[in-house]
């Protein structure tokens, strides 16, 4: 009975791996949505903190944004069409993190 144990230990164990050149990212790896982290922030015609405000973003609002220039956060709002600059201290992407 032992002996035909042996072949099954000794078989070459299935690899899992991806193709070579394929990329694999998890959910977790991937970073998340765009989020304001702040009652309301104000939104600048330039990336910087003397520009003039062109509008509010508020956390409902529906938005889409991009890194810019240093800390600054290139967003277009679509909830009231306006685009500007934002701080990226209070819009930014969550973190997540892959627990295995």
């Amino acid at each position: 009975m032992l002996g035909s144990l042996v072949p099954l230990l000794s078989a070459p164990a299935a690899s899992a791996s991806a193709p070579s050149g394929a990329t694999v990212t998890r959910p977790c790896e991937q970073p998340g949505p765009w989020n304001v982290h702040a009652g309301a922030v104000t939104i600048r015609a330039k990336a910087s903190a003397k520009a003039t405000a062109v509008g509010i973003l508020y956390p409902s609002h529906d938005f889409t944004a991009h890194p810019a220039a240093g800390n600054w956060v290139a967003v277009t709002d679509h909830s009231t069409g306006i685009s500007g600059f934002v701080s990226g201290t209070y819009v930014y992407r969550g973190t997540r993190i892959c627990l295995d």
